[in-house]
């Protein structure tokens, strides 16, 4: 059955990074734009990034543009996220979603496939 799998949230403070994970199973991968999203506390489900298929375009929501990197190995089947310069702000619970789409699409309900989540706190 399908799976994807986060890993790596965690307590950091102000200014520091992470690097979030997403194992995939049971789906051939590399037909699927990967996608990270977002809640915060008490909010809706924010998009966050996104690649394409072969991984050479990215995309980032204004909020995390400069601080974030997603990137993905279609051989190892995980799709990573770099955070940087983490603020409390990007504190949230960070969904790890595919979509069999053929472009961006930031409507997150409309996503194939989601993961259980992994929470990110960050906090002094």
């Amino acid at each position: 059955q399908v799976q994807l799998v986060e890993s790596g949230g965690g307590l950091v403070q102000p200014g520091g990074s992470l690097r979030l994970s997403c194992a995939a199973s049971g789906f051939t991968f590399s037909s699927y734009w990967m996608y990270w999203v977002r809640q915060a506390p008490g909010k809706g489900l924010e998009w966050v990034s996104a690649i394409n298929t072969g991984g050479g375009n990215t995309y980032y929501a204004d909020s995390v543009q400069g601080r974030f990197t997603i990137a993905r190995d279609n051989a190892k089947i995980t799709v990573d996220l770099q955070m940087n310069s983490l603020k409390p702000e990007d504190t949230a619970v960070y969904y790890c979603a595919a979509d069999r789409g053929s472009s961006l699409r930031t409507a997150v309900h409309e996503y194939d496939y989601w993961g259980q989540g992994t929470q990110v706190t960050v906090s002094s």
